[in-house]
């Protein structure tokens, strides 16, 4: 066994990042304080090739010290926009036809592993703010929630490690039932 170099693994360029077909998922991050949870979220989203992150609020954004540190370029790859109110991106995702979901436990969440998609369905998912959560005027707006199964002690996942989580089992979806190429596959 060995490790594979860079070249092996089939790394993109900034440039070729821009030309290929990406999974039809969105982030929106509201409200997240740590400039390092965002960079953290910025490279998930450039590792699994999602379509976008929207910014809301408060949330830091490029170029920024903290998020270059922790994104690692990630954020010269991903698209990515601000907004002030998570229910103008919301709107605005809903009218392109996303379905949009809040990573939150409420009394109506959906496990993430039940999650019923329909091939190439667009999915935008809101993540809230480390102590708060998503917003409740944000939640009101959504099409619907969806967790993470947790079974220890805590019930609480950071930010950055919750995207993770979540993104990845969008795209592993995605990669079962898409018919469009993406990213190697293409």
């Amino acid at each position: 066994m060995r490790k594979l170099s860079g070249e092996e693994m089939g790394r993109l360029s900034v440039a070729e990042c821009k030309t290929r077909p990406r999974f039809p998922i969105v982030v929106v991050l509201e409200n997240i304080r740590s400039a390092y949870n965002v960079g953290s979220v910025f490279r998930s989203a450039d590792a699994f090739f999602i379509e976008s992150v929207y910014l809301v609020g408060y949330c830091a954004t490029p170029p920024h010290k903290e998020i270059a540190k922790t994104a690692l370029g990630a954020e010269l790859a991903v698209p990515w926009k601000h907004t002030q109110r998570a229910t103008t991106a919301i709107g605005e995702l809903q009218a392109l036809g996303y379905k949009v979901l809040a990573a939150e436990q409420t009394d109506a969440s959906t496990p993430l592993h039940r999650l019923p998609l329909l091939p190439d369905q667009k999915v935008a998912i809101v993540f809230g703010n480390e102590v708060s959560g998503v917003e409740s005027d944000t939640l009101q707006c959504c099409d619907g929630c969806i967790e993470i199964p947790q079974f220890g002690m805590k019930h609480s996942l950071n930010i950055a490690t919750a995207a993770g989580v979540v993104l990845w089992e969008l795209v592993r979806n995605q990669l079962q039932t898409s018919s469009v190429p993406h990213a190697k596959e293409a």
